[in-house]
């Protein structure tokens, strides 16, 4: 039975090999992303950047399913995370979706209905845990969704649900300083 999260929340994860399935509903073109970070709270490298340009982390253990230009029902965008590959220097991947090119659309998180952050078993699809945005984001055009990250050489996920302007370079200053 999947865990309905509150912003904040934390779950286990035991799953090797899942999915994190991210939604909403509209016209808005949103964007998926995966920041792989050591615990300098840096990705180690360009490559550990996932998102529309690049689908595949080095290490090919988080890969991008791709990128839609629409909200619908169900999973938007996916990615895929298989926890046994991952690079020995990452300690957590944190999800963020931003609004392509809010700048010149005007858009907002205020004008985007249904968001949601899953995560399911890759294997047979089985969810986990989801967590809903429910607030109200007026002016935001970037949200940090949540987290995987190491605790005690296990694996947890946190419902982040923090939101700001700027769009995803906004999240590549502060995850991947050195190649903004």
């Amino acid at each position: 039975m999947a865990i309905n999260l509150s912003k904040g929340q934390r779950v286990d994860i035991s799953l090797q090999n899942l999915a994190v399935g991210l939604g909403w509903t509209g016209d808005s073109d949103l964007d998926a992303s995966a920041f792989m970070v050591a615990g300098n709270g840096q990705v180690p490298a360009e490559e550990f950047f996932v998102f529309y340009n690049n689908l595949e982390s080095k290490d090919l253990a988080v890969i991008h399913t791709g990128d839609l230009k629409d909200g619908g029902s169900g999973d938007v965008e996916t990615i895929k995370v298989d926890i046994r590959k991952l690079d020995p220097r990452i300690e957590q991947i944190v999800f963020t979706v931003t609004i392509h090119d809010a700048e010149s659309s005007g858009e907002n998180f205020g004008q985007v209905r249904n968001s949601f952050i899953r995560i399911y078993n890759a294997d047979t699809n089985e969810e986990l845990c989801k967590y809903e945005l429910d607030e109200d984001f007026s002016v935001e055009t970037a949200i940090e969704f949540g987290r995987l990250y190491k605790r005690n050489d296990s694996w947890r996920f946190e419902a982040i649900g923090t939101a700001g302007t700027g769009g995803l370079e906004s999240f590549v200053k502060k995850y991947a300083k050195a190649y903004s």
